[in-house]
């Protein structure tokens, strides 16, 4: 196996706002998305509707899309409006194995931190 610091190294930021990407990323694994849809799906993981609006959705949909990981075409939608809808790419779902695998090493080192934690305070 890889040295665990070899995840950490690679010159991509690791902020909150990662998670959001990698979240998207598993939403549209098996299945093309839409906004609001993908926004609904999204309280499963902690985001709530009227903690992330609609803007912030899309434009991280666009980062992501000018990033090579979803692309997106207009659909026709019955008797409402044309939508756009997502779908993962091959480089998508590359990026989201990278990012399992980083956030399990960080599962497992904050439960060593949480153990110690609880074998110190009780």
């Amino acid at each position: 196996m890889k040295d665990n610091r070899t995840f950490f190294c690679n010159g991509k930021p690791h902020h909150m706002e990662r998670f959001l990407e990698v979240c998207l990323l598993l939403l549209l694994y098996d299945e093309i998305g839409y906004g609001y849809g993908l926004i609904e799906q999204l309280a499963s993981f902690g985001f709530s509707e009227a903690g992330l609006n609609m803007s912030t959705l899309y434009r991280t949909l666009r980062k992501m899309e000018n990033e090579g990981l979803v692309t997106s075409q207009w659909e026709e939608g019955g008797q409402g409006p044309k939508r756009r809808v997502y779908e993962i790419t091959k480089d998508g779902k590359n990026e989201l194995d990278q990012w399992i695998g980083i956030l399990k090493i960080r599962k497992s080192r904050i439960e060593v931190l949480i153990n110690q934690y609880d074998e110190k305070t009780t």
